[in-house]
């Protein structure tokens, strides 16, 4: 069982950074792939980030070159930094682990960012 908890969200302005931290408890996540994914008004969850066990890491083409994630596994967190905001970045953000090769995994309950000015 792992825990997830977000943090990090919030009000910023187009052009603006934002740094989200997921916090695991519960498991050792080392052999957990972990993502971001975020979910916009009236859309679908989709994929933002994810980092493998291995460190592979994949991003959707929408944040290319303006996001980056990044774990820790001895301290069990999990960060996306996010440069250059859009209006369209604006979702609930969530934390993911998931136990590769399965789709068994876990989530965090979200935190809202808003890019707005």
């Amino acid at each position: 069982q792992v825990q997830l908890v977000e943090s990090g969200g919030g009000l910023v302005q187009p052009g603006g950074s934002l740094r989200l931290s997921c916090a695991a408890s519960g498991s050792d996540i080392s052999i957990y792939a972990m993502g971001w994914y975020r979910q916009g008004p009236g859309k679908q969850r989709e994929l933002v980030a994810r980092i493998s066990s291995g460190r592979y890491t994949n991003y959707a083409d929408s944040v290319k070159g303006r996001f980056t994630i990044s774990r820790d596994n001895a301290r069990r967190t999990v960060d996306l930094h996010m440069n250059s905001l859009k209006p369209e970045d604006t979702a609930v953000y969530y934390c993911n682990a998931n136990l590769e090769p399965t789709s068994f995994g876990f989530w965090g309950q979200g935190t809202q960012v808003t890019v707005s000015s």
